[in-house]
């Protein structure tokens, strides 16, 4: 048929930007500089660095490191998203070289290195405001603003519908790879940016190195020619309502996974996550927000498509809101979370059906005769697969699966035992149970 070779009938890939191939099995640690240590420097960043390469942490999200404004200030430090300068780094963390040392010393490591990017908005006494004023939304009283309809009086909006303003922001985000070597960015409220803005200045950083971007939002749209990745608040939500407030599983399956397999783009990726500075500091601990679930739920995020963060502090049992405006350094100690995120973050570093976006294995369902308490999946590639079995309910339960499709000997992640699954398989699990059976191709 002619038609076959009709270019209007082939279809299309959505994403049309290349994520960076370190990227494809990778893992995520936002680290908040100040909290992290009793110093609060780059340099006590440095000597952590061999730690969290044996946690399995392979991308490092340092949040925002530049001069913080002091107009408006909020409490004693006053937040790191207002940015007085984006051009250096704040004195409170170290010197130019001292930064220019820690990323050398990640990619020593073998891990890369990204920086928290406030392109939205500056502090009162950014030096832009005497410099550039006209570059700044103003109100009706042809003030300065905040941004609209939140309580963010320490900062004011800038406004890009200045080509002069797009182009600064695009030199400095380029400055920073060309003169430090980052390797991208994650950027503050993404999609209240123009997204052609940040369309094109992933065109002109991708010309200096390839870089990976994540967009703290949620918008299909900013993966096509921006972002490999964004933040996952929808899973977040549902997996809290089920720890919580005991939804059930179909929550999960139904009203998210089925969309999730059916519309996200299989080239985007997105950001898997328990806790981050914004969900630790004014909406709970991990402990508070999912309890007894804690662990379940965990396994799950790991393990499910997309790349999973961790917060600094949670490989420590990390259970208190840290200060957002003060010091109020991470009380670290020896932790089991340690072992269970090491176990998890080596799978997927071995095991592709784990890898991230079309590198992976899509997310596909093991039927169960306890759908309303049990998620139960399975990911496969290139002859490696992991099947998972999750009991996301506080109840006692005896579950039966199909595994038909899965016929094979496995290995159980956490006993390290072989079983040899058949056509069906019987798993009696307690509240908030998991099992996670593995196989990899010999390669």
């Amino acid at each position: 048929m002619e038609q076959a070779n009709d270019k209007r009938y082939q279809p299309k890939s959505y994403v049309e930007i290349t994520t960076p191939e370190w990227v494809k099995n990778a893992t995520l640690y936002e680290l908040n500089i100040r909290q992290f240590s009793e110093e609060g420097t780059f340099a006590a960043v440095e000597r952590e660095l061999p730690r969290l390469k044996k946690l399995g942490i392979d991308i490092i999200w340092l949040m925002p490191i530049h001069p913080i404004g002091k107009v408006h200030r909020k409490g004693n430090l006053g937040s790191y998203y207002s940015v007085r300068n984006y051009l250096e780094v704040n004195p409170e963390f170290g010197t130019e070289e001292d930064f220019r040392k820690l990323v050398k010393a990640i990619h020593d490591e073998g891990m890369f290195v990204i920086l928290d990017w406030v392109a939205n908005h500056t502090s009162w006494d950014n030096n832009l405001v005497e410099e550039h004023p006209e570059w700044y939304r103003k109100s009706r009283k042809n003030t300065f603003q905040s941004t609209r309809w939140r309580d963010y009086d320490d900062i004011i909006e800038l406004d890009y519908s200045h080509p002069e303003l797009r182009q600064y922001m695009t030199d400095a985000l380029k400055y920073w790879v060309k003169e430090f070597d980052i390797d991208g960015y994650r950027c503050d409220i993404a999609s209240f940016v123009p997204i052609d803005f940040w369309e094109n200045t992933r065109a002109e950083l991708d010309v200096l190195k390839p870089v990976f971007m994540l967009a703290e939002a949620e918008d299909k749209d900013l993966h096509r020619r921006a972002f490999d990745s964004t933040y996952n608040w929808t899973l977040w939500n549902i997996l809290h309502q089920i720890a919580t407030n005991h939804y059930s599983v179909k929550t999960l399956s139904e009203a998210y996974l089925a969309e999730h397999v059916s519309i996200f783009p299989k080239k985007g990726i997105r950001m898997n996550f328990i806790d981050n500075h914004d969900k630790n500091s004014w909406e709970g601990t991990p402990y508070t927000n999912f309890g007894e679930a804690l662990k379940a739920v965990t396994v799950f995020t790991f393990l499910m498509d997309g790349i999973p963060l961790v917060y600094n502090g949670q490989e420590a049992g990390l259970n208190h809101s840290l200060a957002f405006f003060e010091k109020d350094p991470i009380p670290w100690q020896a932790h089991d979370n340690e072992k269970l995120y090491s176990t998890l973050f080596n799978l997927k570093h071995q095991n592709e059906a784990l890898w991230n976006g079309q590198y992976g294995g899509e997310i596909v369902r093991i039927m169960n005769d306890k759908m309303d308490n049990v998620i139960s999946f399975v990911r496969e590639k290139n002859g490696d697969k992991v099947l998972v079995f999750i009991n996301l309910s506080k109840d006692t339960v005896v579950a039966q699966f199909d595994t038909s499709f899965d016929k094979s000997n496995y290995v159980n992640l956490f006993s390290n035992s072989e079983l040899q699954v058949d056509d069906t398989l019987v798993i009696e699990m307690a509240p908030w149970d998991y099992v996670v059976l593995h196989h990899t191709n010999s390669r």
